[in-house]
């Protein structure tokens, strides 16, 4: 049976184009992931640097990873750090939080490389109230392995009897993964649902090329194989969800009636706000 596969589309955030792969309408969600964007690759030029302005979530967690570049991170619990490749921004909106996410002041006088990966993993229903919380983990405190000739980083959840330090509220799988040409790498066992995604280089999947910009749906044990000299792919997917959830710009909620407080919540300025950034994102007309 041909794999599934989902191509990004080209989404503009902030001043910079993404590509969105999730949520598609073949594919609502791969586990907990209920959103997924590829930022750049990208060079920002002065005066159009990263800037989205504070906005607000409910009922998710957002995890930002990056291979390429500088974030800064403000959010309404008073956090104000940067982001650099290879560590985790995990922040939890549950019912209610609101960041902004630029390019830091230092450096918007010359261009800026950016690239890396947004998702959102959606909370179950019975944590999706949850108070709202936020934990950095520096590159070095993410565990890195080998698994035969690949060099694999376990950016969340669990994978081949190991643990990332990054909390997770359902069973998760988040891999980054270099396979040097021609060799074989096989997805882990024991996740309901997988999914695969290029980065640089080129890759196969149980006998099917995936082009650059797409998701391939997979299962554990599923072969990858290099073809380039140095494929660098992502892996994502865990526990299936028995209800899922709606999904409505940047909230995410069980009920209809929920989503409507929400949106209500932000035209009236009920959400928290980010200290030092009163900038802020209209609701969608």
């Amino acid at each position: 049976m041909p794999l599934i596969q989902i191509a990004g589309r080209k989404r503009d955030i902030g001043g910079m184009e993404v590509r969105r792969v999730l949520p598609a309408p073949r594919c609502k969600m791969v586990g907990p992931f209920i959103f997924f964007d590829e930022m750049g690759p990208a060079v920002l030029k002065p005066p159009a640097m990263l800037d989205v302005r504070p906005h607000p979530h409910i009922g998710l967690s957002t995890l930002t990873y990056l291979f390429e570049g500088v974030i800064r991170h403000q959010d309404s619990l008073g956090e104000d750090l940067e982001i650099r490749p290879g560590a985790v921004n995990w922040m939890t909106a549950g019912k209610g939080i609101v960041h902004s996410e630029r390019t830091p002041i230092a450096l918007r006088d010359k261009p800026q490389p950016l690239h890396g990966l947004q998702t959102w993993l959606a909370l179950p229903e019975d944590q999706a109230e949850i108070d709202p919380g936020f934990v950095h983990f520096a590159a070095e405190d993410i565990p890195t392995f080998a698994i035969l000739d690949a060099e694999v980083t376990l950016v969340a959840g669990i994978a081949f009897d190991r643990r990332s330090p990054v909390p997770s509220y359902s069973p998760t799988c988040y891999l980054d993964v270099h396979l040097p040409g021609g060799a074989v790498f096989r997805l882990p066992e024991g996740h309901d649902e997988l999914a695969v995604y290029p980065v640089t280089g080129s890759i196969e999947h149980n006998g099917e090329d995936v082009p650059d910009g797409v998701l391939s749906l997979a299962e554990a044990g599923d072969r990858v194989v290099a073809h380039s000299q140095n494929a660098r792919f992502v892996v994502v997917g865990g526990g299936r969800f028995e209800k899922t959830p709606m999904i409505w710009w940047n909230l995410v909620a069980y009920t209809e009636e929920r989503m409507e407080q929400a949106r209500q919540d932000w035209e009236s300025h009920a959400f928290p706000a980010v200290p030092g950034d009163d900038e802020r994102i209209p609701l969608p007309t």
